[in-house]
This record gives C-alpha cells, structure tokens and sequence, in this order.
C-alpha cells in the first residue's frame, strides 16, 4: 500500500516546520516529508543523523496518528499533591552542584 501525502499536509508540514522550535519535531517533520519525496529509511536516517528504526517510528506515528509530537505520556507520578509541592519548594531554595570525579 503507497502512502502519499496530500498537498495540504505537505503545506501544513512545511508551515508547522517553519515555525517549530523544537528540533526533535522539526526532525519528525523532515523524515515524514523526506519519506513522501521517495528516500529510503536509511537514507533518511543518514541524513538526519538517527538511526533507520527511529525514522520508521516517527514515519509509522505519523501515518497512524498524525503524530510529530515527542510527549508519550509519561507514567504517574508517586508523590501526592502536599509532596510535589514541598518538593518544587525545596528544589527552588536548595542548589545542587554535581559533584565531579571525588576521590575517596
């Protein structure tokens, strides 16, 4: 089955890139409309610097989904409402500095 796009996606993805920010979305962009001009998984792969299974993912997302978006949704969270918030108060007073190869 030959999965081709419509001219208006093609104009509403190269719009959406124009504007996009996000570099991993623009990335989704470019294999979906490199993938609608006829390159392979790999070629794509190659091009943008990822890997062939990652373009046929972002490809598949968007076939399926019209997905270019990188949320998967996460999982829950553990803490209850009281403890997120005393968190997001400690982290905002308290830094944290990595600490860097110590010696024992």
């Amino acid at each position: 089955m030959e999965w081709k796009l419509t001219d208006k996606q093609r104009q509403d993805l190269i719009q959406r890139h124009r504007q996009e920010r996000d570099k991993r979305i623009c990335d989704r962009i470019k294999a979906v409309l490199a993938f609608d001009d006829g390159y392979s998984y790999s070629e794509i792969a190659r091009l943008l610097l990822l890997d062939d299974e990652t373009i046929r993912r972002h490809i598949n997302d968007y076939q399926q989904e019209n997905k270019l978006t990188t949320h998967n949704g996460g999982s829950n969270g553990k803490l209850n409402d009281r403890e997120t918030q005393e968190l997001i108060k400690h982290l905002a007073e308290v830094t944290y500095l990595p600490l860097r190869d110590r010696e024992a």
